[in-house]
C-alpha cells in the first residue's frame, strides 16, 4: 500500500512538472527561436523545446525548414530529429504517470488499438507525419508501458526522416528563390 502511494505521488509530480513546462514554453515560444544563433546545438534545443510541450504546439518544423536553408540540411535534420525525440519523452511520461487520466478517453482506445495491432509501426508513422497529435501517441505508449528505449528508437526514425524532408525542403525552396 505504501509503495502504491509513493508511485502515485511520483506520477502526479511528473504530470504537474510536464504541464508547468508546457505552459512556460508556450508563453515564451517567441524567445525560444533566438537559440538559432547557436548553430546545430541551438537547432537541437529549439527542437527539443518544441516537442516537450504537451498538446500546445510550438512550431518546430518551420524552424527546421528555415535552418535547412542556412546550414547543412542533413546535419539540421540530425540535430532537430534528435532534439524532437528527446522532447517526446514528456508525452511518454505523462502517459506513464497519468494512466488513470488518459485510459478513459476515446482517443486512448483508438491509438492503443493501433499500437496493439500494428506495434512500433504506429509510433514510427505518427512521428513521421506532421501532426499536432503525436503527444497522444507518446502518452499511450507510456500508459501501455512500451519500453522507453523502443519508443525512442521508433520516434527518432520517424522524427529524423520528417526533419530531413523539412530541412531539404527549406534548402530547396531557398535555392529556388535565390535564383530569381
Amino acid at each position: 500500500m505504501k509503495s502504491g502511494w509513493k508511485l502515485n505521488l511520483v506520477r502526479a509530480l511528473v504530470l504537474i512538472a510536464v504541464i508547468a513546462l508546457t505552459v512556460f514554453l508556450y508563453i515564451h515560444r517567441n524567445q525560444v527561436s533566438r537559440l538559432q544563433a547557436f548553430g546545430y546545438p541551438g537547432i537541437f534545443l529549439v527542437s527539443l523545446l518544441s516537442n516537450v510541450t504537451i498538446i500546445l504546439p510550438v512550431p518546430g518544423v518551420l524552424f527546421t525548414s528555415a535552418m535547412g536553408a542556412i546550414f547543412n540540411p542533413f546535419a539540421v535534420a540530425l540535430a532537430a530529429g534528435s532534439g524532437a525525440t528527446l522532447g517526446e519523452i514528456s508525452g511518454y511520461l505523462v502517459g506513464f504517470s497519468g494512466q488513470g487520466v488518459i485510459e478513459n478517453k476515446q482517443w486512448y482506445d483508438r491509438i492503443s488499438g493501433w499500437m496493439i495491432k500494428f506495434g512500433d509501426l504506429t509510433i514510427f508513422l505518427l512521428a513521421l507525419i506532421p501532426n499536432p497529435f503525436f503527444d497522444v501517441a507518446g502518452m499511450v505508449a507510456g500508459a501501455l508501458k512500451m519500453p522507453i528505449w523502443r519508443f525512442l528508437i521508433w520516434v527518432w526514425l520517424g522524427k529524423f526522416l520528417k526533419m530531413l524532408a523539412f530541412a531539404y525542403g527549406g534548402a530547396t525552396f531557398m535555392g529556388i528563390i535565390g535564383k530569381h
